[in-house]
């Protein structure tokens, strides 16, 4: 990723976890030194993840980047040979978010023996929720009222919920330091956005 920053301690750190992750990290690195451009990467997570498709083993990696500005995500799938291709493929997707964009960063931490837990104990995962109005989830019931005789039609009721992006991790599956990452990416990511609103 040579058209990043090379003085940087955090740019050297993702272009190792890209690396690590050995998933064609020449496709993702270029992809994501693309999408940052020359801005100071202050945080980010690499998240490999590996799904079952019938008898197909298919994996998928996400990169997050918090720059200054932007928040910048990356998807890389794994395709297997099909109509339009006769050998496997791979696709790269990245989007570029505005800060001011982000509407909710959730952090979801499951933790074992919580009456022994102790501040700064690792958690046993971490699901990252980041809404920024892009894909919007809907969840709807019928409405009731409290007589348990009424039979009234009372419309719908529901909450929508931002949901452009989840992602799990856990010390069992990613390793500790990944989810230490998560942690730490989620708290950058909260404290740039809560910058934007003094």
């Amino acid at each position: 990723m040579d058209g990043m920053a090379k003085t940087s301690t955090t740019t050297q750190g993702l272009r190792a976890a890209i690396e690590r992750s050995g998933y064609y990290p020449a496709l993702v690195a270029e992809a994501v030194e693309a999408a940052v451009g020359g801005e100071p990467i202050r945080s980010y997570l690499v998240h490999q993840e590996t799904t079952f498709d019938q008898n197909e083993v298919r994996r998928h990696v996400t990169v997050l980047v918090l720059t200054d500005n932007r928040f910048i995500v990356n998807h890389t799938d794994e395709q297997g040979a099909d109509d339009t291709s006769p050998t496997p493929y791979a696709t790269t997707s990245t989007e570029s978010v505005r800060l001011d964009r982000i509407s909710s960063v959730v952090v979801s931490r499951v933790v074992a023996n919580p009456e022994a837990y102790t501040p700064g104990s690792l958690p046993r995962e971490v699901v990252l929720t980041i809404g920024w109005g892009a894909v919007n989830r809907i969840d709807l019931e019928p409405a009731a009222c409290s007589d348990p005789n009424c039979e009234a039609d009372h419309g719908y009721t529901g909450n929508s919920t931002a949901d452009d992006l989840t992602l799990r991790v856990s010390e069992t599956g990613d390793g500790p330091e990944t989810v230490r990452q998560a942690l730490a990416f989620a708290q950058a990511l909260s404290e740039a956005t809560a910058d934007l609103g003094r």
